[in-house]
């Protein structure tokens, strides 16, 4: 049991709390939830979210512009369907990736914390939404303390 005013840990019986002074009473209180655990299932799941949008586009490149995609102009380059194909077939890989790291943030894979910072800084050029969601991941999951702390969450989910 804790403190609800301060997080330090009550002992059985005690009355007052040892770090602050307050009257403890017979409701448990639970431990104040950290910084990187009461964000790392919103972070999941915006990273689904943001993938999920990612999709949008790289299934209309492919879509549209088949190998013989009557509706361009006759004078464009035969490589230029093929070209747009590559880059909607790269973007919905991008997609793919984020939906895993999503997936495994929201599984707690102990891998996902790093897959999560590498796309989280690919994604700051990608502005407005690849931008706020690559701030906010880093914010979540860069601190020295947090690596430490995923290790932790991801080392119990795995001893369930």
């Amino acid at each position: 049991m804790f403190c609800g005013q301060c997080g330090t840990a009550i002992q059985p019986g005690q009355r007052y709390c040892s770090g602050c002074g307050r009257l403890i009473g017979t409701a448990p209180v639970m431990a104040p939830q950290s910084r990187l655990a009461g964000n790392l299932r919103t972070l999941g799941i915006l990273w689904m979210i943001i993938s999920g949008l990612r999709l949008i586009p790289g299934v209309i490149l492919m879509t549209i512009f088949q190998v013989g995609a009557s509706f361009l102009p006759a004078d464009v380059p035969f490589f230029v369907p093929a070209l747009v194909r590559g880059i909607g077939m790269f973007i919905l890989a991008a997609a793919a990736i984020g939906f895993f790291a999503g997936w495994g943030l929201l599984d707690r894979q102990p891998w996902a914390r790093t897959l999560a910072l590498v796309l989280g800084f690919l994604s700051l050029i990608e502005f407005p939404l690849g931008t706020a969601i690559g701030v906010y991941t880093l914010w979540v999951l860069l601190p020295a303390d947090a690596g430490a702390e995923y290790r932790q969450l991801s080392l119990s989910d795995l001893a369930r």
